[in-house]
């Protein structure tokens, strides 16, 4: 607002030359989202060529460390609801990254299972996974990203 168009009487407001960011910066939701987005829209780019959003990254991911999870063992790991865990479970099997085959203790669930595509694929994603963190984490020293890590595990575990 100009100084012809501020009210009768009124102070014009002060310019702010440099925006404090103190109080945000303190808060440790408002740093850890920071970080996040900035890990995030790298690892967007990168698993773009893989067709992969974090969510399947992680899905597929667990797949591959874990065998034969169950849906139910993969919801109450990484906190995803089970309506929204199938849809992704049928997109990943029509895409023939997994499969399932029955569970051998139990007869009721189904056990994860990586198809040949999606064994290759989740080499190839982690590789590019791993070399985004190094990427990502050149600022801190291998025991700062360390105990960056141990630290956020501690408020979500």
């Amino acid at each position: 607002m100009s100084a012809a168009n501020t009210p009768r009487g009124a102070a014009a407001a002060p310019a702010v030359d440099k925006v404090d960011t103190s109080y945000l910066e303190s808060l440790l939701g408002y740093n850890a989202r920071r970080a996040a987005l900035a890990v995030i829209e790298v690892f967007l780019e990168r698993m773009a060529v893989y067709d992969l959003r974090p969510v399947d990254f992680s899905v597929l991911s667990l797949i591959t460390h874990n065998p034969g999870i169950t849906s139910r063992q993969l919801c109450t790991t990484l906190g995803i609801l089970p309506p929204n865990l199938v849809g992704m479970i049928n997109a990943l099997e029509k895409r023939e990254l997994i499969v399932r085959r029955p569970h051998p203790r139990d007869g009721r669930a189904m056990g994860l299972h990586l198809t040949q595509a999606g064994q290759k694929l989740m080499r190839d994603a982690e590789r590019t996974a791993a070399g985004l963190e190094t990427e990502v984490a050149g600022r801190l020293s291998p025991t700062e990203a360390k105990t960056l890590i141990r630290l956020l595990k501690k408020i979500y575990l």
